[in-house]
């Protein structure tokens, strides 16, 4: 029998059976209603942690919670469209904590999950399956509290009976995301050594943690890499994708979570690697730990493995049980998978919406939705779920958990331990960047001695003072460009890193942001320090002791207001593609402003505030100053040339005056505080946006 006659037999055969399920709610409501009046709270029901031990002490319930028990009751979510004018378009405006709120007449809202009950158990692994578009995603993003601001959800989630929020299911779960996010140019061993500095309790000692992740190293099979670095896709070679999967599950089990999430995690990967990567999340299962996983497209192999099969379709529960119980139940409904399918495909087939075949598709997803919520195993589940939820009555409104972690700090380490871990990190970071340390510093040698070469041995006269003054503007445009551009390569692929980790309450935000300054103020010191003095002498610049190293702290200076401008450029955007387009038309205008396009006092008055942010004028003022101050004789060779006579003659051309040398650097060491400080505030704002 083919997939489409069993479609037919399906649609005939339910024809009379289907509920009246609309888009607005659950057919079945009113049964659900009387089961939530009805039922009295079972603690031992709700799993197998023993949690009826504690019924009559919740909060101590939680302090020895080693077992997890996951309930999800009547879940929905909603997407808010808009109609303006003809076009739909979605409204980020409304947040998670809002209700199922009443719809103006201008908009509507799409149903996306439809009353959706579920419990997951310790020592099992479940496996959320269904066709593309049937839910699966969002269920798994609804249970860990992920779902965008854009949505609505309703509905109430569980930990052994007793109603959750977002953080205290976060003290107590790992989430292994689909993509995975490393600090690419550290090692193995490092990235996992700093997962267990500032992801383990504090009162956990040193040695115990680094015990804790050779143990880890060993039972995720990681040893023969620890010391391989992870790599960056495209720049720098690393470990295989399998290994870095499981790397992924390696920092996740670090803290031994009682209850594990995990999205697509053979997304990728081939059939070995797949079955390597879901025998660990089997292991894991086997531990005691309750597993909730997405999975696409499943080979009989993996299939195998689970213990507990949902499926999902057109947003609704199709199937929750035992992969031996949905053969049966799909037999009953006289839709048996054959000998030679994959039952994995072949159940999701069975439930997909065929382009053309709209209609009769939905009709069979109703059918089959339907008779597994009336079915004994679909009631069964709907009563343990409804229980738990009605819990949430039981404590008036807030839960024990919230009241335990308002009181409790999100951070594992505290202030001094997460400082010295980030800033361990970012240095090791920094040192081994390739874009930061050997292509930066063979790139200010090569471009120093060339303007060297270029501008050699420069002589005292009117072509020589020309001559000097674009050197030294060539100096500022140089360590802007070139540290502008290395910056938001470097740092926008590091934020995503980044906003992982801070939401998952590894470390604080102006932690990452001054540890990250002060990791990377060495490397950007220094370059610009090399870069001055390789040309200075080369082009023949004022040969007075102290000049040459004023210009490389002024250089310094630039390239550090550059650096910051670039944190700020980067800070602000949704990536590196957009700040590397926002970036140069954004510098233009401040160059034009540096004294060498346009005099400091032909600037317009409406572009005065501007040019007061230009770290161009500063610079330019400062080492013009250093290099013309005291020089009183200046060779005129050419009587038809308007020649300056001094370098004090020279300053009064750009506007310039001696006595603001002090200001100038004053001005740049203010530029760095004011760009790093809106950058500062820009990535606080993302994180906020975040949670």
């Amino acid at each position: 029998m083919t997939i489409s006659e069993e479609h037919e037999l399906l649609n005939n055969s339910g024809e009379n059976q289907r509920s009246n399920y609309s888009s607005g709610g659950n057919g079945h409501a009113f049964q659900l209603e009387s089961l939530l009046t009805e039922s009295k709270p079972r603690y031992g029901s709700i799993g197998d942690s023993g949690g009826g031990d504690y019924a009559g002490d919740p909060e101590n319930a939680f302090r020895h919670m080693d077992r997890i028990t996951y309930t999800w009751y009547d879940m929905n979510v909603y997407g808010i469209i808009a109609k303006r004018a003809g076009r739909n378009r979605l409204i980020s405006g409304i947040t998670q904590k809002d209700p199922t709120p009443e719809m103006t007449p201008h908009i509507e809202r799409k149903h996306i999950l439809k009353g959706v009950h579920g419990i997951a158990r310790p020592g099992e692994l479940l496996a959320i399956m269904g066709s593309s578009g049937a839910g699966k995603t969002t269920l798994l993003n609804t249970l860990t509290f992920c779902s965008p601001a854009s949505v609505i959800v309703s509905g109430t989630r569980c930990i052994n009976g007793i109603p959750i929020n977002n953080t205290s299911l976060r003290s107590m779960s790992a989430y292994v995301q689909q993509d995975d996010l490393f600090i690419g140019t550290l090692t193995v061993k490092e990235h996992l050594v700093f997962q267990a500095l500032v992801r383990m309790d504090r009162n956990i000692p040193y040695k115990q943690r680094m015990q804790r992740v050779n143990e880890v190293l060993s039972e995720l099979a990681l040893l023969k890499c620890q010391n391989t670095t992870i790599g960056i896709p495209g720049r720098l070679r690393g470990i295989s994708g399998g290994e870095m999967k499981r790397l992924s599950f390696a920092a996740e089990v670090l803290t031994n979570p009682p209850l594990m999430f995990c999205d697509e995690p053979t997304s990728g990967l081939d059939s070995f690697m797949a079955q390597n990567v879901v025998q660990v999340l089997k292991t894991l299962a086997q531990s005691g730990k309750t597993v909730v996983c997405t999975i696409h497209q499943p080979s009989s192999e993996l299939y195998s493995m689970f213990d507990k099969l949902l499926l999902m379709a057109e947003g609704r529960v199709a199937f929750l049980g035992k992969p031996s119980e949905a053969y049966n139940f799909f037999s009953n409904l006289g839709a048996t998978c054959p000998i030679t399918y994959n039952p994995a495909d072949y159940y999701v087939q069975l439930l997909a919406v065929v382009p053309n075949r709209e209609d009769s598709c939905r009709q069979t997803i109703d059918m089959i939705c339907d008779n597994y919520q009336t079915s004994d195993l679909g009631q069964r589940v709907t009563l343990e779920a409804a229980e738990a939820a009605n819990n949430q009555y039981r404590f008036g409104g807030q839960t024990v958990m919230e009241s335990m972690t308002e009181r409790r700090s999100p951070y594992k380490a505290n202030w001094i331990r997460q400082f010295r871990a980030v800033l361990w990190r970012s240095w090791i970071s920094v040192i081994k960047e390739p874009i930061l340390i050997k292509v930066r510093l063979l790139q200010s040698v090569l471009v120093s001695f060339l303007i060297g070469l270029i501008y050699f041995g420069q002589v005292l006269n009117q072509d020589g003072v020309m001559n000097i003054n674009g050197a030294i503007f060539l100096f500022l445009t140089n360590m802007t460009f070139q540290n502008v551009f290395s910056v938001i390569s470097v740092f926008c692929n590091e934020l995503p890193v980044f906003l992982r980790e801070n939401r998952n309450g590894m470390y604080r935000t102006d932690i990452y942001f001054l540890c990250k300054t002060l990791a990377e103020a060495p490397v950007f010191l220094a370059i610009p320090m090399i870069f001055a003095f390789i040309c200075y002498y080369m082009i023949g610049l004022n040969p007075e002791q102290p000049r040459v190293f004023i210009t490389a702290i002024i250089v310094a200076l630039v390239a550090n207001v550059a650096i910051s401008f670039g944190y700020l450029i980067s800070c602000i955007s949704s990536g590196v593609s957009m700040a590397l387009s926002i970036g140069p038309p954004v510098i233009i205008p401040f160059m034009l402003f540096g004294g060498f396009f346009l005099n400091t006092g032909s600037v317009p008055f409406y572009f005065k505030w501007l040019s007061y942010l230009s770290w161009f004028r500063y610079g330019n003022e400062a080492l013009l100053i250093n290099q013309w101050e005291g020089i009183n004789e200046i060779d005129c060779t050419r009587s038809n040339y308007s020649c300056p006579q001094s370098g004090h003659v020279v300053l009064q051309m750009y506007n310039f005056e001696e006595q603001h040398l002090p200001w100038d650097i004053i001005s740049l060491l203010g530029l760095i505080c004011l760009f790093r400080f809106l950058a500062f505030l820009a990535l606080l704002s993302k994180t906020y946006k975040g949670e």
